[in-house]
């Protein structure tokens, strides 16, 4: 794809794409052309916040690659500079739909860059806190260690393991035990000494059947909840019915996309809150009567949860199991 830079208004607004990798930035400034390769360090992000400062800066985009994007974003965000995060795999199917097969860090960047100004709508990233990064990182910690857990139980389960092989799977599973134990008081910890974290957590295990495990993956990986549509924050978390229609034909509607994360605790939430509660218990009989798969009936039991947990902490209420309704939330003393 041939970019002429000798055309552009050097008073556009200007979309750049950043390509992060564990050593080095590739970036494409759109619609300029103009590319920057520069050290993943704290002198290369200087060159680079210094270079953007001189521009109309609409918007940059990075891929989230786990921890490899967190400390450019955050210094782009402290120089006020507008950031999105898209998922990988959207950008990469993004570049394939007009045409960019390669693969290779320039054309990442590039394709970034164009994503950005691709006219979707892109939810501007926010400056997080210390103890909000710090909570992600001791969540994440501990879905690798549960991860880990699972993985020596079922070898310790296989039939003719060497008793030796049994020995240190016994072993690493007791310190894989003591492990998860110390990462939830800390969890426990950190959350119970920021009050909105605290009221929040107590809001969501209201719910009979959501666990503070829940909670605490919620309130880490998904911090928006309470703040967003009902609409926007299904989405967000990837439970929202999609149309699959052409014509005349009603397709089936399914979930797609979102923060899978956020759905594996929601499904676990679901799934005890239908045994436990009863407004999901008579949520998911209906369905169950209507005829839905059980499949179906757990997502929608899904989304409900989402979306009534999402109305609760908006309005700062608790439930209210014996009348199956909500009641303004007890006040959290400061600790």
């Amino acid at each position: 794809m041939q970019h002429d830079s000798s055309s552009s208004d050097s008073s556009a607004l200007s979309v750049v794409g950043i390509d992060v990798s564990k050593a080095t930035l590739d970036c494409y400034i759109d619609p300029s052309g103009k590319r920057l390769a520069l050290a993943n360090d704290d002198k290369g992000i200087a060159k680079l916040i210094s270079h953007l400062q001189a521009l109309r800066i609409k918007l940059v985009v990075i891929e989230a690659t786990g921890r490899l994007h967190r400390h450019v974003a955050a210094e782009l965000l402290d120089a006020n500079i507008p950031v999105t995060l898209v998922n990988p795999q959207r950008a990469r199917e993004y570049a394939k739909s007009i045409g960019r097969l390669e693969k290779t860090d320039r054309v990442d960047a590039e394709v970034l860059a164009r994503f950005g100004t691709g006219g979707a709508d892109h939810l501007l990233l926010q400056k997080r806190p210390e103890k909000q990064v710090e909570l992600d990182d001791l969540i994440s910690r501990r879905r690798a260690l549960v991860h880990m857990r699972v993985a020596e139980k079922n070898r310790l389960a296989e039939a003719n393991q060497p008793k030796l092989a049994k020995t240190q799977a016994r072993q690493l599973l007791r310190l894989i035990e003591q492990q998860i134990q110390d990462i939830d008081r800390a969890i426990a910890k950190l959350i119970d000494s920021d009050d909105d974290w605290k009221r929040k957590s107590q809001i969501i295990t209201s719910i009979p059947g959501v666990s503070t495990g829940t909670a605490n993956q919620l309130l880490a990986d998904l911090p928006e909840l309470g703040d967003l549509s009902r609409q926007t924050i299904a989405k967000l978390a990837g439970v929202a019915p999609l149309a699959n229609d052409s014509g005349p034909r009603k397709g089936l509607r399914s979930i797609q996309g979102g923060r899978q994360c956020v759905r594996n605790a929601l499904y676990m939430a679901a799934f005890n809150a239908m045994k436990n509660c009863e407004r999901f218990k008579q949520f998911a009989a209906r369905l169950t009567k209507a005829g839905k798969a059980f499949k179906v009936v757990v997502t929608a039991t899904m989304r409900k949860l989402l979306i009534t947990l999402n109305q609760m902490i908006k309005t700062n209420t608790v439930y209210e199991p014996k009348s199956f309704s909500l009641k303004p939330a007890f006040s959290v003393p400061n600790t």
